[in-house]
């Protein structure tokens, strides 16, 4: 694997129709021409991500939203200029620049522009969209530094440009404006309420709503098995899979320790503040599997903020599993 800070390399690496993996403020993405079905296609490949589950297109700061979608409603101009650039995916009527790869064939597209200031040079510098979901293998915890990247990818990545740990440390906030009404398809870096400030109040996600990434209920899981439970459940939960047998981890926020009689389990505290406790999450995650960990046992923080966000990715790591590697 190639691997450095050469924005230049990167932006020649896209343009001929390789793969980038790339920092932002969220997590690593994987990146391609969002304009090429055959540069879409590596990204598939690579990931073994099912065709059908859409990517998310990138878009340098400033980068007019014509041409990337269409019917473009004004509450979706309103949000971008509030919160772009900025951990927010806005889903919207799919324009034609796209590559109907890049959407699994819908007719809307995943649409951003992330505040990472590597990301931000390597977009400028390509001049196009860039798709990309998060650096790692379908459905298991995502990278948030280049080390992370390499771990997962490897030499299937054609150039990990590194910028860095990054600042957020979950995926993007995904909402619908494509349909009318906003809706929330997934909780993420930018709170609910940031957004139903300049939207008003946030339907919940639909049977007819867009497919959107990172939205199946078995997602972001570590090797380990994962149980999210609330706090007051931890001890109970812990003392259920002690029984079954296997190491066992506790992880929650540092506080809440001192709330529980002493765990038969090893302790991995996390901070107690919501916005570190979403940058350290994943690489907790992925400590414990490095520890050999079989079991985590994870309190459920309130689901305000950020912490609907940290709930969120805690419930789909712990949902169905795509396979058992």
């Amino acid at each position: 694997m190639r691997r450095g800070a050469d924005v230049a390399r990167a932006v020649a690496v896209l343009a001929g129709g390789g793969l980038v993996a790339f920092p932002t403020e969220t997590v690593y993405g994987l990146g391609a021409d969002a304009s090429s079905d055959a540069a879409v296609g590596r990204i598939f490949a690579v990931k073994g991500r099912p065709r059908a589950h859409p990517l998310i297109v990138h878009l340098a700061e400033g980068a007019p939203l014509d041409g990337w979608a269409t019917d473009v409603p004004e509450v979706a101009r309103q949000l971008a200029r509030a919160a772009w650039p900025g951990p927010l995916t806005m889903i919207l009527r799919r324009g034609p620049r796209v590559a109907a790869a890049t959407t699994g064939g819908a007719d809307t597209v995943g649409l951003r522009v992330p505040a990472h200031p590597v990301a931000q040079a390597l977009l400028r510098g390509f001049g196009g969209g860039v798709a990309a979901p998060s650096a790692n293998r379908f459905g298991r915890v995502s990278p948030t530094t280049a080390d992370h990247v390499a771990a997962d990818l490897g030499d299937d990545v054609d150039y990990l440009l590194d910028g860095g740990a990054c600042e957020v440390g979950v995926e993007s906030t995904i909402v619908d404006l494509s349909r009318g009404r906003g809706v929330l398809l997934r909780p993420g870096g930018l709170a609910r309420e940031a957004i139903e400030a300049i939207t008003g109040p946030l339907a919940a996600a639909d049977p007819a709503a867009p497919a959107a990434p990172g939205t199946l209920a078995g997602h972001y899981a570590p090797r380990a098995a994962l149980v999210a439970v609330a706090p007051d459940e931890v001890p109970a939960a812990v003392a259920d899979a002690l029984r079954l047998g296997g190491r066992v981890a506790v992880l929650a926020p540092a506080a809440a320790f001192a709330t529980w009689p002493a765990l038969p389990a090893h302790p991995h505290p996390l901070p107690d503040e919501l916005p570190a406790m979403a940058r350290a999450l994943y690489a907790a995650l992925r400590d414990l599997d490095a520890a050999g960990i079989d079991v985590v046992i994870a309190a459920l923080p309130p689901a305000v903020g950020l912490g609907e966000a940290v709930g969120d990715r805690l419930r789909r790591a712990a949902g169905p599993r795509r396979d058992p590697a």
